[in-house]
């Protein structure tokens, strides 16, 4: 282990592990750690994505590679956030990679994508197995910025049916649904609840069928005030809403 002073950390780096005392790092941390303009001896953080985190020094820096000496005894394990799984509509690209970023700032635990009627006629519209990998790495990112210890768990995109097919195994206390004729959000979301599941429809909002679909469903009809918004603002503020009632 490389003696050091008790210096703040200038940089998170993803690593899901497992650790050992030298961890190396591929290009895309180098990469990085270049742009920042860090250097052998600056002291980094380390983060899993799992609820691990620790501090470490930067022993070897070179184009391709990152070499990080930690000490294994000053491993945190962070406690994981309240659940929170956001139902993304599969809609603009640029507007899910937005969210997706966001999602792991404001806690969200669960990424689930729905392709609902309206969904089909966006283009470009983020699915598939390559905008997943992007989703993935764009939140990754998110976590090298904001330093948490949790990703989202990012699911595959389903239909509107398949998502409720998933939803009927395990139910969440808190069921919500974003609808500007709802009742105010902050009204319906309360402390206590193990999970809460958060819905959003896609651009040009949902069909009537979708709306009974929910409603059958049991799911609360939830305002964020009178404006309509774009679906990633709409996920962005109810996750900060939510989060902040359930923390």
């Amino acid at each position: 282990m490389v003696e050091r002073e008790d210096r703040a950390t200038v940089g998170t780096f993803h690593a899901p592990g497992p650790w050992s005392e030298r961890v190396e790092l591929g290009e895309a941390a180098a990469h990085h750690a270049h742009v920042k303009r860090l250097a052998v001896g600056d002291i980094v953080q380390l983060s899993s994505g799992a609820g691990r985190r620790v501090t470490g020094a930067i022993v070897e820096l070179a184009k391709r590679t990152l070499i990080v000496s930690i000490d294994m005894t000053s491993v945190e394990d962070v406690p994981a956030p309240p659940a929170i799984e956001l139902w993304v509509p599969i809609g603009d690209r640029d507007r899910m990679l937005l969210l997706a970023e966001k999602s792991v700032e404001l806690g969200a635990t669960v990424w689930q994508p729905v392709l609902y009627a309206r969904s089909r006629s966006v283009s470009p519209r983020g699915e598939g197995e390559a905008f997943h990998a992007r989703v993935r790495l764009r939140m990754i990112s998110a976590l090298e910025q904001c330093g948490t210890a949790w990703l989202p768990e990012v699911r595959a995109g389903i239909t509107l049916e398949g998502a409720f097919g998933a939803d009927a195994g395990v139910q969440p206390d808190c069921r919500l649904l974003l609808d500007a004729a709802g009742d105010p959000i902050a009204d319906v979301a309360r402390a206590g609840v193990d999970r809460v599941r958060i819905a959003l429809g896609p651009e040009g909002g949902l069909n009537a069928e979708e709306c009974k679909r929910f409603a059958q469903a049991g799911w609360r009809g939830v305002s964020l005030g009178s404006n309509v918004l774009r679906f990633e603002t709409a996920g962005i503020a109810a996750l900060a809403i939510v989060g902040s009632i359930l923390r």
